[in-house]
């Protein structure tokens, strides 16, 4: 054998070998790509598809941080007692609170089909922290049912831009419902609702629901909204009828009335917590009550918002403020309260909250500073 024999011999066995580990290599596969979140601009901005399915998911809420001081509302004075002597004296009142929201939205053939959940988390004053859900309801098309804020006060709206704007309070919230809203075109819009009630006295004692409708025209100046609402429980009636104006791009005003059948319901109870428990619709002192007040915008970052209100038992509020926002996303608001004392008056209730004020004096004062943090 020569020396070209084996050198022609030995490439031809590398060849082989090299041949045979490659057939026996380990083939790797090239990666997936990757599911990235799809948009879902149908709702609205936030929303994405969940993945696999065809629902709609949007997520946010908000992180508040409050200090009070003084004798107006819950967020204003804290009473306490001195650790050492015991005496009663004022202190701030604190909260921190953490609220969570969820949206879901997907088209079917009966109409859009929809659930809106909120939670909130609160620290108050030394704790402990106290969890509430406050929304959870499913809606097809115009029907919703679940928990949800008393049609009386969702579809005419909250009384105002400022925080403590129940000083002569308007409404009670918290309810199981169901509802079916409705749409009648140029502008007119109306809503029916069958309530529970919330609270010892003002959950349904019977078979016999309370029952709740509203009316609403809505035009580019603003809007006139009236409804109405059955009591079960005490066979009585109350109604509200606010008008909305938009007097420019930078001030818009409202004006809102209410009236009770039984202008006697929550006026006579001896016990504080109870004063103003009684009868869900009218929580405010005699038969009728207003409030009325405005927003005005001084630029994209800046607003001042005011409310006015009474009874006819000579109760009467104030409350003001001024909300900046520092950085898209994050607001703080400073605002003055002032609340008078005629007849009637040292608590008000709804069913997440107790607003206590101070029964000796008939004129109070107090401020909030509001830090909150929405997503």
């Amino acid at each position: 054998m020569n020396i070209k024999s084996l050198l022609l011999g030995s490439v031809a066995a590398l060849v082989a070998v090299s041949a045979t580990r490659a057939a026996d290599a380990v083939v790797v596969a090239e990666p997936e790509p990757p599911e990235y979140v799809k948009i879902c601009d149908v709702y609205g901005a936030g929303y994405f598809y969940i993945p696999g399915a065809e629902t709609c998911l949007r997520i946010g809420g908000y992180v508040r941080y409050t200090i009070g001081a003084g004798d107006v509302g819950s967020f204003d004075g804290a009473r306490t007692s001195d650790v050492r002597t015991g005496a009663s004296q004022g202190t701030w009142q604190k909260n921190s609170r953490f609220d969570l929201k969820t949206w879901t939205g997907q088209e079917t053939e009966l109409g859009t089909l929809k659930t809106y959940t909120e939670t909130r988390f609160n620290f108050p004053n030394g704790g402990p922290t106290a969890t509430t859900l406050n929304f959870a309801w499913i809606q097809l098309g115009g029907l919703r049912v679940g928990e949800d804020y008393s049609v009386y006060d969702s579809f005419i709206g909250y009384a105002g831009g400022v925080y403590n704007d129940t000083i002569i309070p308007y409404g009670i919230k918290d309810t199981n419902l169901i509802s079916y809203y409705f749409d009648a075109g140029n502008g007119l819009s109306g809503v029916a609702s069958l309530e529970e009630g919330a609270g010892a006295t003002g959950t349904i004692d019977s078979y016999v629901p309370h029952v709740v409708g509203g009316v609403k025209y809505t035009q580019g100046w603003g809007a006139i909204t009236g409804v109405v609402a059955y009591d079960s429980n005490y066979e009585s009636v109350a109604g509200k009828v606010r008008v909305d104006y938009k007097v420019t791009k930078e001030l818009s005003l409202f004006g809102m009335f209410g009236y009770g059948s039984d202008g006697k319901l929550n006026d006579d109870s001896t016990n504080a917590i109870d004063a103003h428990g009684r009868g869900f619709y009218k929580p405010w002192g005699g038969n009728w009550a207003f409030w009325a007040g405005g927003t005005y915008n001084f630029n994209e970052k800046t607003s001042f918002n005011i409310q006015v209100s009474g009874d006819q038992l000579k109760n009467y509020g104030v409350a003001a403020n001024v909300a900046y926002t520092v950085v898209p996303g994050l607001t703080v608001t400073a605002e003055v309260d002032y609340d008078h004392y005629g007849n009637f008056g040292v608590v008000t209730v709804n069913p997440s909250n107790v607003n206590w004020t101070n029964a000796n004096k008939k004129n109070n004062l107090g401020g909030i500073l509001i830090f909150q943090r929405s997503f």
